[in-house]
């Protein structure tokens, strides 16, 4: 019997509550930090609610504070974010016979933890007609849970004396790690997370966090380079 497109909705809710224990953490450091670094409540929930991209918006944020140019602010996040053609060009196959209405806000969903959350649902089932309603249901779910725990860090955090120092954005990368680790199937995803890996760590201490910028771009290439090198063997 087919799930029909309420309980697909509703599981989708369910299938992303494990990865938005390791979300709320970040959102509420994030409305802690914003603030800290001078936006007001509105251009914090504006940043969750419109860019809806933690690491992006953690980037935008750290250069807002050290008074970085907004054009460099802007090509950084984009940088930062190229990851996401790669999950739109891996969902494509399963989403581009829905309408307009359906790819717009799905594609404005997608982010890390929704691909990682419904990207294996799409492999397993890919014939379902009624997969989006799943995707919209993860989707939907880390939208609301990232607003929420940014307002608690906006009406919050401030009043918790040294919150940046208790170690809880380890929450986030340790959710990183669990959805990057069960994807390491190959050489080039396990090349390309060890070299993300290592210039992360070896530019750490670039300004603006160009460390990151520079460790996703050469990660991604290494990875899509050693993939055609495969396809063409």
């Amino acid at each position: 019997m087919k799930d029909s497109p309420k309980q697909l909705f509703f599981k989708g809710v369910f299938d992303a509550l494990p990865l938005i224990v390791g979300g709320v953490p970040f959102g509420i450091i994030f409305g802690t930090l914003a603030l800290n670094a001078g936006l007001d409540g509105w251009q914090t929930m504006g940043l969750s609610s419109i860019v809806f991209a933690g690491s992006a918006q953690f980037v935008a944020v750290g250069m807002l504070a050290a008074g970085t140019s907004i054009g460099f602010i802007v090509g950084a996040t984009l940088i930062v974010n190229l990851r996401h053609l790669i999950y739109a060009a891996s969902m494509l196959p399963y989403v581009k016979h829905l309408p307009q209405r359906w790819r717009i806000p799905l594609g404005f969903l997608l982010i890390d933890e929704v691909f990682a959350a419904t990207y294996p649902r799409h492999l397993d089932n890919p014939d379902s007609a009624n997969n989006h309603w799943h995707y919209l249901g993860v989707g939907v779910a880390f939208y609301v849970s990232w607003n929420l725990a940014t307002l608690v860090g906006l009406f919050f955090g401030s009043n918790i004396e040294g919150i940046g120092e208790w170690g809880l954005d380890f929450a986030m990368s340790a959710t990183f790690i669990g959805m990057v680790m069960p994807h390491l199937i190959n050489r080039p995803m396990i090349i390309a997370v060890l070299v993300s890996g290592a210039l992360a760590v070896v530019c750490y201490d670039l300004p603006h966090k160009l460390g990151l910028v520079i460790a996703s771009v050469v990660g991604m290439a290494t990875g899509y380079i050693l993939e055609q090198q495969m396809k063409e063997q």
